[in-house]
């Protein structure tokens, strides 16, 4: 008798251990998909994010106003990237949804979430380029992000001529792979300004290698002016020091990169 009942303390013991961490990683997965956007319960994100100022309908890309005489009107135009290009927190409105409204281009949008320029692996900038973009289609510009992924993963900065696994190395290849096989302009667009001492660097790196092999360096990096805001402009653009919000690509970024291009295309 007190062997059945020490066997069944057990089992409520087991069972209730077992609850409590189900309950445990269910509540896990509901504060990262919420908080972080990520995981089986990302939807969660996605409703989180719909409801913040910056993502509002007031700045919903629909109302952008076609621009005249957009270079870029009817062209086609790839978008190399991970989350910025994404639109992560934005509701995937970014750079190219942008571009589209405002200039009147098709684009080609290959953007994943937490990759990286460096090629260390199948979702790498590299990569994707070479499996998922077809090297017969017509494109007449490439704008590749200069992922801050790089940075805050600890990439190799490399120096000309090494490997695709160091970002030197992985822009350069980039370039001439864009001019060999859709010869067509090549611009990276930067961040705005952030603590990182690596992404200051890559910036810096960025600059040489366009001016050796011709591209283009759209810079939201380096001007003081442009990164001097108010507290609450930025809260209202930005989810993060990384991430805006629609209306940060749409009222910031966006004019600002406009204007970069189209002076790159002039040249």
């Amino acid at each position: 008798m007190k062997t059945e009942k020490k066997k069944t303390n057990t089992k409520k013991i087991v069972c209730r251990v077992l609850a409590g961490v189900v309950v445990f990683f269910a509540v896990e997965w509901i504060f990262i998909g919420w908080r972080y956007h990520f995981g089986p319960l990302k939807f969660l994100g996605e409703l989180r994010l719909q409801g913040m100022p910056g993502n509002g309908e007031a700045y919903d890309f629909s109302h952008i106003e076609p621009m005249a005489n957009s270079p870029l009107e009817d062209k086609t135009v790839l978008f190399l990237g991970s989350s910025v290009t994404n639109g992560a927190a934005a509701l995937h409105q970014s750079i190219p949804e942008y571009f589209a409204a405002r200039m009147g281009c098709t684009v080609i949008k290959e953007a994943v979430d937490g990759t990286t320029l460096c090629d260390n692996g199948k979702t790498s900038y590299i990569q994707r380029m070479l499996n998922n973009i077809d090297p017969n289609q017509e494109i007449h510009l490439l704008v590749c992000q200069l992922s801050t992924n790089d940075a805050s993963k600890g990439m190799p900065l490399g120096e000309f001529g090494d490997a695709t696994s160091t970002i030197t190395g992985a822009i350069e290849y980039i370039i001439r792979y864009a001019k060999e096989t859709w010869n067509c302009p090549v611009v990276f667009y930067t961040n705005v300004r952030f603590e990182s001492d690596a992404y200051s660097a890559m910036v810096g790196r960025l600059r040489e290698i366009a001016e050796r092999y011709g591209a283009g360096v759209l810079d939201l990096w380096s001007d003081d002016m442009f990164n001097q805001i108010s507290e609450e402009k930025r809260t209202l653009y930005m989810k993060d020091e990384i991430h805006p919000y629609k209306a940060g690509y749409r009222d910031w970024w966006g004019p600002e990169l406009e204007k970069q291009v189209i002076t790159y295309l002039k040249q």
